[in-house]
């Protein structure tokens, strides 16, 4: 079982080792000198992977459950590790703990970041950041379907272990269905990029933030996030893009391929779009009523930062914490809520909101009439108990995992709000936190090198939906 598991990984991370040649070129044509950096890291990662793959290449692994959880892990981890490699040795002279940090943020679409100075940085390290994270918003799994049936392993089992998303699919063969997802994640961003590019961007620029949004990353090319963008056009386009990315892909599918508009009359999609505008209108009002800015000039940055945040996109475009109190209150909120099942953006997402709400409404309910029998429904679904107990299991191990998570970085000697927003700013792969250390203007580069590995954990096990990275430290999966 390991032995696969490593061939497949071997094999992901000679492509990824390919497409650092990308980056490098990038750099060759600005003339920069970290063209050799990607090209020296696409040969030792090309050349490595490709000697475990050929030493352990062996005939079609059983697909079991455990083997599908241990080759989703160690592709996680492989496409991180491999990923640092050009940030260690880059110009930037990173350590190997930040290099990690930024590689795992940009692959899990976090947008945490240890690095300033984007304003000048080389360009191949900033379209590099911006392209692990493209891959990482649609899923190295995904990815992995363009190299799993060479190795005969079908990819639906993996899809759903690494996804959330829980929607029939429209195609009989997952291939057609996973080969769509691609197509319309990447027409997506192209629109995207040529939207941007008419707003006023760079070519440059528009590329490399149509990549992050669409991934529903936040890295961007500039310290100030979209504050360097002074453009309302350029924000507003920025919004819509960040909200479609918050939709399940099958219902995007389903509309590009079949016109069918009513794959948005899901009840997760109208409760996402509810609560969005809800607290995109709850916060300008009050920044006006308080004020701190006119309702008419804030409610372009009320709506963008209470999107960017829901999304767990993570983009800035104004310093919210100087704002008000109530602002951070709503941004820490903001924080776990999440998009949608089957979407690109984190969080704890609409879902397993949805299922928390008539669990606790049912409870209730059965106190004034305990003899009756009531279901737990989403829209007109009726939603399983299994389902039910892992949606509450997982709000468990959430937030007793944020609590961990928050005492451990703590004592590296973090304050308390950094510490607290840092951890479910990487269980929910949001980006900043809250704070002047890590909060919009901020950055993670003051932690101590620990508090970067503990981060850079929770954000894989938020990236990964918290129980297929458990699994693997329970003692009944490495037992016969």
């Amino acid at each position: 079982m390991l032995r696969s598991a490593v061939h497949v990984s071997a094999v992901f991370a000679f492509y990824l080792a390919t497409m650092m040649l990308i980056p490098g070129l990038v750099d060759l044509y600005y003339d920069n000198e970290d063209w050799k950096v990607f090209a020296s890291s696409a040969a030792m990662i090309g050349g490595l992977s490709a000697l475990v793959a050929v030493a352990t290449r062996s005939g079609p692994p059983v697909v079991s459950t455990r083997f599908t959880f241990l080759v989703v892990n160690m592709l996680w981890l492989t496409f991180s590790a491999a990923a640092a490699v050009p940030f260690a040795f880059s110009t930037l002279q990173l350590s190997l703990a930040d290099a990690f940090f930024e590689a795992v943020s940009g692959a899990t679409a976090t947008g945490s970041t240890v690095l300033t100075g984007l304003d000048t940085m080389p360009p191949g390290i900033l379209l590099w950041r911006s392209m692990l994270q493209w891959i990482g918003g649609l899923g190295v799994i995904v990815l992995g379907l363009f190299i799993l049936p060479f190795l005969k392993i079908g990819g639906s089992t993996f899809f759903k272990i690494e996804s959330s998303d829980r929607y029939d699919r429209p195609f009989a063969r997952f291939s057609t269905y996973a080969y769509s997802v691609v197509g319309i994640y990447a027409s997506l961003t192209v629109l995207c990029a040529i939207l941007y590019a008419w707003s006023g961007m760079s070519g440059f620029d528009a590329i490399n933030h149509a990549m992050t949004t669409l991934a529903s990353g936040g890295f961007s090319t500039h310290d100030r996030s979209f504050a360097y963008f002074t453009n309302p056009w350029t924000h507003w386009i920025a919004i819509v893009f960040m909200l479609i990315a918050a939709l399940p892909f099958t219902a995007l599918i389903l509309l590009a391929l079949r016109a069918r508009f009513d794959a948005f009359r899901d009840n997760q999609v109208l409760v996402f779009l509810c609560y969005t505008l809800f607290l995109a209108v709850l916060l300008s009002m009050q920044l006006d009523l308080s004020d701190t800015i006119a309702f008419r000039e804030g409610f372009t940055s009320a709506v963008f930062t209470v999107v960017a945040i829901v999304t767990t996109t993570g983009y800035a475009v104004d310093n919210y914490m100087q704002w008000n109190a109530f602002t951070v209150a709503l941004i820490l909120v903001a924080t776990v809520l999440g998009g949608c099942a089957g979407s690109t953006t984190g969080g704890i997402k609409t879902t397993r909101w949805i299922i928390l709400y008539g669990v606790i409404k049912r409870s209730l309910e059965t106190f004034i009439y305990p003899h009756a029998i009531r279901t737990v429904r989403s829209g007109s679904l009726s939603i399983p108990d299994q389902t039910q107990y892992v949606t509450m299991m997982y709000f468990g191990t959430f937030f007793l995992l944020a609590g961990i998570i928050t005492v451990l970085v703590a004592m590296t000697g973090a304050d308390l709000v950094t510490a607290v927003s840092g951890s479910l700013t990487a269980l929910s792969n949001v980006g900043p936190g809250l704070g002047p250390v890590i909060g919009p203007v901020g950055n993670f580069g003051p932690l101590e090198e620990s508090a970067k590995w503990i981060l850079a954990f929770g954000m894989l096990l938020g990236r990964l939906e918290l129980f297929t990275v458990l699994v693997l430290l329970s003692p009944a999966f490495w037992r016969d």
